[in-house]
């Protein structure tokens, strides 16, 4: 496969994921991923500043489109029902190859400390997004703040929902982040 094929940044996140599953995140190195994903070393680099970047290669769209679903929500929607409205538009960009690489991924991250840190960056990141879009809303600080958490955790279990169900690849995520929502708001109410 040439280098200048389309699919570039995708096969490099591939190509990393099974490189960081097969022999760890540590021992990989952007040599490797370059050659397995079929592209050069400064390929690698006009996609990815270095590895660690690989697993957040789609946070920036995701927190675009989490905010835009909460953004576009009707006006008289709920902070929660906004969240609900961006977890949807999310989910839309997240299609079969996602699922498939989703165990990987989850093993890679499972197995390095600094991934585990860079993932929980990404949540505090998706978190804010979703939190600055709330408040652009007129939703109180700490009220905003909280439904960003929740959706940030519907978003994660949902995931990982739907990663791991073995029904056909035509269910979409957004089913179960919405339904993931859903029982954090009845666990929310039941706090007291």
């Amino acid at each position: 496969m040439g280098r200048w094929e389309p699919g570039a940044r995708e096969r490099l996140v591939v190509a990393a994921v099974d490189l960081f599953t097969e022999q760890g995140y540590d021992a990989t190195t952007v040599a490797q991923i370059a050659e397995r994903a079929g592209v050069t070393k400064s390929t690698f680099f006009r996609h990815f500043p270095d590895k660690r970047e690989l697993l957040v290669a789609g946070q920036e769209t995701l927190s675009r489109l989490l905010a835009e679903g909460i953004a576009d929500a009707p006006g008289d929607a709920s902070p929660l029902e906004a969240v609900a409205a961006g977890l949807e538009r999310a989910s839309a960009a997240m299609g079969p190859g996602s699922r498939e690489l989703a165990p990987r991924l989850k093993a890679a991250v499972a197995a390095s400390a600094e991934l585990q840190e860079r993932d929980a960056l990404k949540t505090v990141s998706l978190a804010a997004a979703m939190t600055t879009a709330l408040v652009a809303r007129g939703v109180p600080d700490p009220t905003a703040a909280l439904a960003g958490e929740l959706g940030v955790l519907a978003f994660k279990r949902g995931y990982a929902r739907w990663a791991e169900d073995d029904r056909g690849a035509e269910d979409g995520l957004a089913g179960y982040a919405l339904a993931a929502l859903d029982e954090l708001r009845a666990a929310s109410a039941s706090l007291g």
